[in-house]
């Protein structure tokens, strides 16, 4: 029998190859949000490229591209784990197959009708030059979807060998492509260098890669088509709900976009550079946990050991959480982090407050959207969609009017407060109600835990906002040498900090993450004991 610890160990080194992919990935994504930000700033070509994304990513969500982790990997573990390795890999013949056809028929009714989808989904772009640049690199982008669909497939077959290191590079392959179309090509084409690269980086990374990695481990394809086939039946019902639900993360991207067209020239553009310095917090400590704790949750739940699905979710939370004084530190130096990612070439000083003064907001957020990966996938792996998904896209259509109205008095940080406000009740809440329906006994520790970080948090919080005022009355903060030693210092000192309140608190959490980045960093030390 399969102990705790050994599912946390292997969890853990799974999480450690996925946190390392997601950590080069978020550094690459930054790279490639510097190339843009360089050679567009917060200007109308910008906002263009990013409304270009919402077609693509809407077919992205139709097809369920994103969680074909999710729903393919219960059904194909089944398989393996009885020794029908070939039926299961007909059944994942039979998915490609038949969802890969119905998403080449969206992608070219997409491309034919995307003036009118992309004036549907961004209303209020009314320059016609913008809306023109919109529609062009939305039919770049479109037929993206078709790789990231069927790498997606490819990836969850190893995923559910345990095998993460080949998954691990598709986003990193994919934003080097990106960063590198836009240097070769902007210079000469402009913003739609970067729609190429997007085409090229779904191609590379989400598809080719992956399939030399499936290969590897005797990935099988039959040209078939089934629809009578059981488990397509049960993957259709898994996955209905997710196409059709709206989830925040989702949401974030399309109704940003949305809210934004309203708002002046580079609204949504500055937007879209704090969110995602927002989601490089989101991606360490949500993204890289819960995609490699999935497997393991969804076998667990195979097995019907709910008791112990619930003490790995518990365990998972915890740690999820210590992403909240992370999150304080991003908001005490939010200015300094926008000059040194972004201050350079067409992205201005004034351009930099205007970002700088959105990304407290987004970061509020960040620990709702980081947990709602974790407590999805508890719903995901007992093979329960349709409850999250319906709950998701309530929170969604509950939060336009609260979006409206901050938007309203607040411009784009009343956008992001709003979506941060939305993710945060949402997974709360959600978690409130897989306690219940999985009678979670051990719930009250996490939520202990919660209002220990958050007092906590605000302590260190202050400390840091006091340092950095004066650090700023001796270095200009607005020059990229005053930013890094201003940034370094603040570093420095809430590694202390973070330490201390460990300690202090006797936060085992903390502590812990400080041993294995110790050991990570000083492997030779080992050796020494």
């Amino acid at each position: 029998m399969i102990t705790h610890e050994h599912i946390l160990k292997k969890v853990g080194f799974a999480s450690f190859i996925m946190m390392a992919s997601v950590f080069a990935s978020r550094i690459i994504g930054l790279f490639r949000e510097m190339a843009i930000a360089g050679a567009g700033g917060i200007k109308a070509g910008v906002d263009a490229y990013q409304v270009a994304f919402i077609i693509p990513e809407i077919l992205n969500h139709i097809v369920a591209s994103g969680f074909l982790s999710i729903t393919f990997i219960p059904i194909f573990a089944h398989y393996l784990s009885c020794g029908k390795k070939e039926e299961g890999y007909r059944v994942f013949s039979i998915i490609m197959n038949s969802f890969g056809f119905l998403l080449l028929c969206f992608i070219l009714i997409a491309m034919v009708w995307a003036d009118s989808l992309v004036h549907t989904f961004a209303p209020g772009i009314k320059e016609p030059v913008t809306f023109a640049l919109a529609v062009k690199m939305t039919r770049i982008i479109i037929p993206a979807q078709f790789f990231f669909f069927c790498g997606g497939l490819l990836m969850a077959v190893q995923f559910a060998n345990e095998k993460f290191f080949i998954p691990a590079l598709a986003p990193l392959i994919y934003n080097l492509t990106i960063i590198l179309g836009g240097l070769f090509l902007a210079p000469t084409i402009g913003m739609e260098g970067f729609a190429w690269g997007v085409l090229g980086g779904a191609f590379l990374g989400n598809f080719a890669v992956q399939l030399i990695g499936s290969l590897r481990i005797g990935v099988q394809y039959f040209l078939t088509f089934n629809f009578t086939h059981p488990d397509l039946k049960r993957y259709i019902l898994l996955t209905l709900p997710l196409m059709l639900g709206l989830t925040m993360t989702f949401s974030t991207e399309i109704l940003l976009k949305f809210f934004g067209s309203y708002l002046t020239e580079g609204s949504i553009a500055a937007m879209n550079y704090a969110l995602r310095i927002m989601f490089i917090l989101v991606g360490l400590f949500g993204q890289a946990v819960g995609v490699a704790s999935y497997p393991f949750m969804a076998k667990l739940a195979g097995q019907g050991n709910f008791s112990e699905l619930n003490r790995l979710l518990n365990s998972t939370l915890k740690y999820i959480f210590l992403v909240i004084p992370f999150s304080v530190l991003f908001i005490v130096i939010s200015r300094e982090i926008v000059v040194l990612l972004f201050q350079r070439g067409r992205f201005d000083t004034e351009a930099t407050l205007v970002t700088a003064a959105i990304l407290p907001f987004f970061l509020i957020g960040t620990f709702g959207f980081s947990a709602q990966t974790i407590v999805s996938r508890g719903y995901y792996a007992v093979q329960n969609t349709l409850f999250p998904a319906l709950f998701s896209s309530l929170c969604v259509i509950i939060s336009f009017p609260l979006i409206f109205f901050l938007m309203k008095f607040m411009g784009p940080r009343g956008i992001a407060l709003g979506l941060s406000l939305s993710v945060v009740v949402q997974a709360l809440v959600l978690y409130e109600c897989w306690n219940k329906k999985s009678r979670n006994t051990e719930k009250k520790e996490v939520y202990r835990f919660f209002l220990k970080i958050i007092p906590v948090s605000l302590v260190m919080g202050i400390l840091l906002f006091l340092s950095v005022f004066i650090l700023r009355n001796i270095f200009h903060s607005m020059t990229f040498k005053g930013a890094f030693i201003i940034t370094s210092l603040s570093g420095i000192e809430f590694i202390i900090l973070f330490f201390l309140a460990g300690k202090i608190f006797k936060i085992n959490e903390i502590l812990v993450l400080y041993e294995k980045i110790f050991k990570r960093v000083f492997p030779w030390m080992k050796k020494l004991h």
